[in-house]
C-alpha cells in the first residue's frame, strides 16, 4: 500500500523527447515555477546518494535560479504532516497514511528550502490545483504557463499539467526535473502530457543563459564579460583578455548547477573556451 523503495535509473535526455503536439514558445514574463512535492518523506524513497534524485534537485535548483533572475514566481506545493480521515479520504485506501505516519519528512528538502517571498501550496490530492488558490494566484499575476518540475511524473505532476491545461494553463513538463518510480513510468508521463495537455523540454530549454548549449553559446557568453575589444581565439588564455576571479566564481556557481563537480579551482586551472566547453559538454551525473 505505501511507497516501495525506489530505484535510481537513467534520466530522459534529448533523445528520449516524446514529439510535442504544441509548439508553445516559452514566455518568462507570462510563467510561473512549480516545485512539486519536494518533501523530504517522498524525496527519502530513494536511497540518500542516489545520483539520479541529486541530479534533479540540481536541475529544479538551475530553474529555480533562472527564476529568481528573470522575476518568474515560484510555487511549491506540500502535503501537511496532519490529515484528517475526512481529508485524506481515499488517499488511505491507495497509500496507506503516507506522510502522516512521518510527520517530521514534511519538509520541503534542503537544498531547494523555500525562499521570503516564494508560496507553499498545502497539497491534498495529485492536482496542485486541488483546494488551492494557485489557479486564482496565476490569473491575478498575469501568468499563463506553468514549469512543472518535482515528484512523481506520473501521478501528481501529470495530473497537475493536465488539470492546468483544462484551466487554459500551459504547462510545461521538464524531463529531467522530473522524478518517479521508474524509468517507465517517467516516460510514460511525459509522452501522455506531450501528446495531450502540454509541451516536455529540457532544462537548457528554459535556462539557455545559465547553460550555453554550444561552443558558439559559450563564446558569446564570455565575449560579454570580456573588457577589452578583442576577441580571444579558443585556445587562448582568458585572463589576458580580462577576465577576472570574480566573474570565474560567478561562472562557476551557475555551471556547478548542471555538472555538479566544476567549481573555481577547475576553471581557472585552464580558462579557454576550449577548456570550459570540454568541461560542460560531458555527460552528465544522471548518464553515470
Amino acid at each position: 500500500m505505501t511507497i516501495s523503495k525506489l530505484q535510481s535509473y537513467m534520466l530522459p535526455d534529448v533523445q528520449d523527447m516524446p514529439v510535442n503536439k504544441v509548439n508553445w514558445v516559452f514566455q518568462p514574463e507570462r510563467a510561473a515555477l512549480l516545485i512539486h512535492d519536494m518533501q523530504d518523506y517522498f524525496v527519502s524513497f530513494w536511497d540518500e546518494n542516489c545520483p539520479m534524485i541529486k541530479q534533479v534537485i540540481v536541475n529544479i535548483s538551475t530553474l529555480r535560479q533562472y527564476c529568481k533572475e528573470h522575476d518568474i514566481p515560484v510555487y511549491y506545493t506540500a502535503q501537511p504532516g496532519e490529515q484528517p480521515e475526512e481529508d485524506r479520504a481515499l488517499l488511505n485506501d491507495m497509500w496507506g497514511p503516507g506522510l502522516t505516519s512521518y510527520p517530521e519528512q514534511q519538509k520541503i528538502v534542503d537544498q531547494l528550502a523555500p525562499d521570503v517571498g516564494d508560496t507553499v501550496l498545502v497539497k491534498w490530492r495529485y492536482s496542485a490545483f486541488h483546494r488551492s488558490p494557485l489557479e486564482k494566484m496565476l490569473k491575478d499575476s498575469g501568468r499563463n504557463q506553468l514549469i512543472i518540475t518535482g515528484v512523481y511524473a506520473h501521478i501528481g505532476c501529470m495530473t497537475t499539467a493536465t488539470d492546468a491545461f483544462m484551466r487554459d494553463i500551459k504547462p510545461f513538463m521538464v524531463a529531467d526535473a522530473l522524478a518517479d518510480f521508474s524509468r517507465e513510468e517517467h516516460l510514460m508521463a511525459l509522452r501522455y502530457v506531450a501528446g495531450r495537455s502540454g509541451r516536455v523540454v529540457m532544462t537548457k530549454e528554459l535556462s539557455p543563459a545559465l547553460f550555453p548549449d554550444s561552443k558558439e553559446a559559450l563564446r558569446a557568453l564570455i565575449l560579454q564579460l570580456l573588457d577589452g575589444s578583442d576577441e580571444p581565439q579558443d585556445d587562448e588564455n582568458l585572463i589576458d583578455y580580462g577576465l577576472d576571479s570574480i566573474r570565474m566564481m560567478n561562472l562557476a556557481a551557475r555551471w556547478k548547477r548542471i555538472q555538479g563537480d566544476i567549481d573555481f579551482i577547475m576553471l581557472v586551472k585552464k580558462p579557454t573556451i576550449d577548456a570550459w566547453w570540454k568541461l560542460l559538454s560531458r555527460s552528465r551525473v544522471d548518464k553515470l
